[in-house]
């Protein structure tokens, strides 16, 4: 589709001003093609497990011949589905989970139903340096913190549990710890019973500016220079490994490798090396050709002295060979070789010589001096190299999926069609998208299609020997993550779609649970009946759409439904209910959901944990992660154990400053009976990039050299808009926005909650004369709500194309920390002013503007409570024997207070002048807050987010 009319304005007033480059971009960024459906009334997709309970964080997946599914998620766990849907916890391994790792890859052995092997590649724990933490696995400590990963072979046993003990390590692939990135881990075999296995690079991308990281520095720490691993060839990371295992867990090498065994300064492992993070590939098994996708870097424009613009590969491997990172990727021609970089001068030199063999001379480097020749990607996609335009527009994430191979004599009713045989199904993580690829007969890729996939974020996919595609979705964060089982109908009736919806998901004994069936559907409309098999054995307990069942015996439930529709097909779907044990409570008070913060901050965190039945909290056993959440996924990367503490973000942001990047805090903390909660909560960076939104009207993004990141929210109009979510704005003071204009110019109006909601402040744009001349224009910032919202820039102004914006910054005043409600512990009530002239503080029972206050930030491990409705100070007036807290206009030392742990979690508040703390003494009417010097019970405090 092209753009609409209203755009092409736009596109000739460029050209009319010369603006070459402009046009160019503008062209190359039109909505691109649509490729060419198959018929989404010809699939069904059959949900075989749904959510955490039954997911975890699920990484890969690998199909048995009974048809059942073996997945993994990264904390170890192993889990098995089978074809109606039950999912049970197969073992699970000890595993070290920092940024990447953890569990990854499994696969089923080719002598499967002899041997019951099954494969899996993972990070097992290892000893922590004392005093050392991930977080500090930095220049100065860097030698400390060398790992490595197993690729291991286990046995399953008939019951489908892992037998633990049966593990043979039979490969090992050495890491460094404590940094991000690029882990790899996927695992497949050919026809020859070949082992493939994918290695990430094992580095930092985040210090070279979205560029390749080939920092040679000798006191860096290794895990900033890719030439250590992908470019060395007597290493095992960044590569395609081949092996052929031996039944007594060790292996040997096959003929057809990329060096010979023998050969100085190679692994003879190596088939094919090169790589970033080939994270999914798969063996086409009658031609032994391997499809993989491996995912660049994130530079957002191609520069002169350092390389090209971030993109991503699917590569076809056909052969052993040498593929190109990080010296160039893509065709590996000029325009796509990086350049040597001088990272203490900051300079660029001469760029590598790829097509000749380009030389990896970092002292680092174990293995040859010279490389064999890079060979070129299959399909590249995304930076300044363009897209095929069926793969459309978005982060760039390619999965390596699977071919399909056709079987007349499989006795299957849901087996795919023949007029997909020989496809290649390329999945998209980030655009959420399945295209089969066709292969011409030279090889290249032919016609590409779009598959009516209805799930999320594609993680990993098989065929299984039915001839249905498996998916693994990874979900969004929302409880959605999910095993499909796609299945090929050829427009003929389609399955009904189960839905389980439990009240409650844990309690004590005897517990009541009331199930929904909403949104359980037949495709074609008919009339659905139910069938509920509350205890997981079998038998049918209720007929009822929406029944109640109390359990009586302790233990893990798993409620199945089964709906069938007038034809007689089914649907399934299960979940699990813990009797016995409930699940604990946790909230994360800080930092709040939508929090604005700046890369290198340390942001204070506090954390509450109930548990009916462990009582008092052991704070050391709640976890505080940091992730750094990039598009739609995120990378794991520090933490802190403890209620409360401080994170510090690292400085670089992690990726490159362009990128769609923000923070996400995870607090967590798992029950004496195994049970797990989280607390998530999005934070968002103070620059962020304008084309980096969530819903639009009316915007395109348009590209742009002298734009950051080389892009930017375009073509807009009058009444257009954009919106980010979400965005806690109240310590907001002033905003900033980078825009070009070449049109009239207008106005940006900061809104909160919708376009036409609470307006915050107006930025006038003036014309620059240039879509490439940018300035900066700020408007104050004042009205926002005290709670997270999402952020709302409209425009306005004249006919015709107004201005871009290229990125804007939020200018935040002292305070940084969001607004909280104070409750005491012992009644439920509310800490509260209610006015500002004796302003004392009473107890409410209820929450409103008078009871809410911001907790300001003073320095020093230091806070004050400053209310909402007056914008005084909470504070303890004296230290004699009556020191009621009352209001004051300014902060002195005496109207400062340490927050205080409590052994059960809850915290409170100590005056920092006389060691008193914030009580409520009484129940009653009246109860006004006095100093007291111990604590009891009645002098706690949580901290509610308001």
């Amino acid at each position: 589709m092209a753009p609409s009319p209203r755009r092409w304005r736009r596109l000739l007033t460029a050209a009319s001003l010369a603006a070459g480059s402009t046009v160019v971009a503008a062209f190359a960024n039109a909505p691109a093609a649509t490729a060419i459906p198959l018929p989404a009334s010809d699939y069904q997709h059959v949900q075989l497990a749904l959510g955490s309970a039954e997911l975890g964080e699920p990484m890969s997946l690998a199909v048995m011949p009974d048809r059942s599914v073996l997945h993994t998620a990264r904390d170890g766990t192993v889990r098995v589905t089978d074809a109606a849907g039950n999912t049970k916890v197969a073992g699970k391994l000890s595993v070290y989970t920092h940024d990447e790792e953890g569990l990854q890859g499994v696969a089923v052995d080719p002598g499967f139903a002899t041997n019951r092997w099954v494969w899996l590649y993972y990070s097992p724990p290892l000893s922590t340096p004392a005093g050392d933490s991930p977080a500090t696995g930095t220049d100065a400590n860097w030698n400390t913190w060398k790992g490595h990963l197993n690729l291991s072979r286990f046995t399953l046993k008939a019951d489908n549990t892992l037998d633990l003990a049966s593990e043979k390590v039979v490969l090992t692939v050495d890491n460094d710890r404590g940094q991000c990135c690029h882990v790899g881990g996927d695992i497949d075999f050919d026809a020859q019973g070949n082992l493939y296995l994918t290695t990430g690079d094992d580095t930092n991308p985040f210090e070279s500016a979205g560029y390749s990281p080939l920092d040679e520095r000798t006191n860096r720490n290794p895990q900033y220079d890719a030439q250590r691993s992908s470019a060395n060839t007597n290493d095992l990371r960044g590569k395609l490994l081949r092996i052929k295992p031996n039944t007594d867990g060790t292996y040997s090498i096959p003929s057809g490798n990329l060096f010979p065994p023998g050969t100085a300064k190679t692994r003879p492992e190596i088939y094919a090396m090169g790589f970033r993070n080939p994270f999914r590939m798969s063996v086409d098994k009658p031609t032994g050709v391997v499809y993989l996708g491996d995912y660049g870097p994130d530079a957002g424009t191609t520069s002169s002295t350092r390389g090209p613009s971030g993109q991503v590969e699917f590569n076809r491997i056909t052969a052993p060979g040498n593929y190109g990172w990080p010296y160039c990727t893509g065709t590996n021609t000029t325009n796509e070789t990086y350049n040597k970089w001088d990272f203490n001068a900051n300079t660029g030199g001469a760029k590598y010589n790829c097509t000749g063999g380009p030389t990896n001379s970092s002292f680092r480097n174990t293995g040859l001096t010279t490389l064999p020749a890079a060979k070129p990607a299959w399909i590249r996609y995304a930076g300044d190299a363009g897209s095929p335009p069926e793969f459309g527009t978005g982060s760039e994430s390619p999965m390596g999926g699977p071919v399909y191979r056709y079987n007349a004599s499989l006795n299957s009713a849901v087996k795919f069609p023949q007029s997909l045989d020989g496809n290649f199904f390329a999945g998209e993580y980030g655009r959420r998208w399945i295209k089969p690829v066709k292969i011409n007969a030279d090889g290249s890729p032919g016609e590409i299609s779009t598959f009516p996939w209805a799930g999320t974020q594609v993680m990993d996919m098989a065929f299984g020997p039915d001839g249905a595609l498996y998916v693994l979705d990874y979900g969004t964060g929302s409880n959605n993550q999910a095993l499909y089982r796609v299945e090929y109908i050829g427009g003929g009736n389609r399955a009904p779609t189960a839905k389980i919806t439990p009240s409650v998901t844990s309690g004590p004994n005897p517990l009541t649970v009331s199930f929904s069936s909403a949104g359980s559907a037949d495709p074609e409309g008919g009339a659905l009946t139910y069938a509920w098999d509350f205890d997981g054995n079998g038998t049918t307990d209720s007929t009822a759409a929406n029944p109640s069942f109390t359990y009586t015996t302790n233990g893990t439930k798993t409620p199945t439904l089964t709906v069938r529709d007038p034809q007689g097909l089914t649907g399934s779907a299960s979940t699990v209910i813990t009797v016995g044990n409930t699940a604990p409570t946790v909230r994360l008070t800080l930092p709040a959901s939508g929090q604005l913060f700046n890369f290198g901050d340390a942001i204070p965190f506090q954390v509450t944990v109930t548990d009916p039945e462990d009582g008092t909290i052991n704070c050391s056993r709640v976890s505080v992660t940091y992730f750094l959440g990039h598009d739609s996924h995120s990378h794991q990367i520090t933490g802190k154990t403890g209620c409360s503490g401080t994170i510090t973000i690292p400085v670089d942001g992690e990726h490159d400053a362009a990128a769609n990047i923000y923070g996400l805090f995870d607090a967590a903390y798992t029950d004496n009976g195994g049970l797990t909660t989280h607390s998530i909560t999005t934070l968002q960076p103070k620059h962020r990039q304008g084309e980096h939104f969530a819903a639009q009207s009316g915007i395109q993004i348009a590209s742009h050299t002298s734009a950051e990141g080389g892009a930017t929210a375009g073509f807009i109009e009058n009444g257009d808009w954009i919106s980010y979510s979400p965005y806690l704005l109240n310590n907001a003071t002033q905003f900033t926005a980078r825009v070009s204009s070449a049109g009239a110019g207008g106005t940006i109006e900061v809104r909160a909650g919708s376009p036409t909601g609470t307006l915050l402040g107006t930025a006038t744009v003036p014309t620059t004369g240039s879509w490439e001349t940018f300035t900066n224009v700020s408007a104050n910032i004042s009205g926002a709500p005290s709670t997270a919202t999402t952020l709302y820039l409209v425009f306005k102004g004249g006919a015709g194309n107004l201005f871009d914006v290229d990125a804007f910054t939020f200018t935040t005043g002292t305070s940084s920390t969001p607004v909280v409600n104070l409750k005491s512990l012992t009644n439920n009530l509310y800490v509260s002013a209610p006015n500002a002239t004796t302003a004392l503080i009473a107890n409410s029972s209820t929450v409103g503007v008078a009871q809410q206050f911001d907790l300001v930030d003073l320095g020093g491990g230091k806070v004050a409570l400053r209310s909402k409705a007056n914008n005084m100070y909470v504070c303890a007036e004296n230290a004699g024997a009556n020191p009621l807290l009352a209001n004051r206009a300014a902060v002195g030392a005496w109207e400062t207070f340490v927050l205080i742990r409590n052994s059960d979690g809850s915290e409170s508040l100590q005056a920092q002048v006389n060691g008193m703390y914030v009580t409520a003494e009484n129940n009653g009417a009246g109860s006004l807050i006095a100093n007291r010097t111990a604590i009891g019970p009645w002098e706690k405090f949580d901290l509610v987010g308001a």
